[in-house]
């Protein structure tokens, strides 16, 4: 089996300093993907935003994953998009962003969404949130048991998040995930020594 890596997800804010921070946190430790995720700027203040991080995730091989608008992932050449339920399809982002980018599809905890997203030609699926989580209000709560269906049935790789840390993210692994999305357990902290904590539990 394939090991389970992290998918580094943005803070809200990602200006100023933040371009140092992502440096310095993709620098402490293997990190698969990288999900610009910001709110309420308009499409050309959030490519502004995004072309630095873009650099330093271009300069690592770290895949540069827009959330939400198929737009701004085209505007930028980003290596795919993340839609959630209400963004969008993932045969239009298909057919704007090309047959190389990564589309991945928010399921929350729904084996049926999911199976949606797979046969619409997703490249991964999202499962969550499965622990308490600060970054977004918990609607849906997942259990471990939808990872390992998903693992037993479909080779299309899924991803684990909300609320996971270094602490708690081991039933995940074991369970199936392919990817660890964690925001908050890595930004609201010193970011390299959360993902070079990440990166020990994955080794285990």
């Amino acid at each position: 089996m394939d090991l389970c890596q992290l998918y580094l997800i943005s803070p809200l804010d990602v200006s100023g300093a933040f371009a140092d921070r992502l440096a310095r946190a993709l620098d402490a430790g293997p990190v698969a993907a990288f999900q610009f995720r910001v709110k309420d700027v308009d499409e050309h203040e959030a490519a502004r935003l995004a072309e630095p991080l873009q650099a330093i995730c271009a300069e690592r091989e770290v895949a540069f994953i827009v959330n939400d608008s198929i737009a701004l992932a085209k505007r930028l050449g980003a290596d795919g998009v993340h839609l959630g339920q209400g963004d969008g399809e993932v045969a239009d982002a298909r057919a704007r962003l090309g047959k190389d980018a990564q589309i991945g599809v928010t399921c929350h905890a729904s084996r049926h969404l999911a199976m949606e997203a797979g046969e619409a030609g997703a490249d991964y699926v999202a499962f969550g949130a499965f622990f308490p989580t600060t970054t977004k209000q918990t609607e849906h709560v997942a259990d471990l048991a939808t990872l390992t269906w998903w693992q037993d049935i479909f080779e299309i790789p899924c991803v684990a998040i909300g609320g996971i840390t270094p602490d708690n993210c081991l039933p995940l692994v074991e369970a199936g995930a392919d990817f660890l999305a964690v925001s908050g357990a890595v930004w609201n902290g010193d970011e390299a020594a959360a993902v070079r904590a990440f990166a020990e539990r994955l080794r285990g």
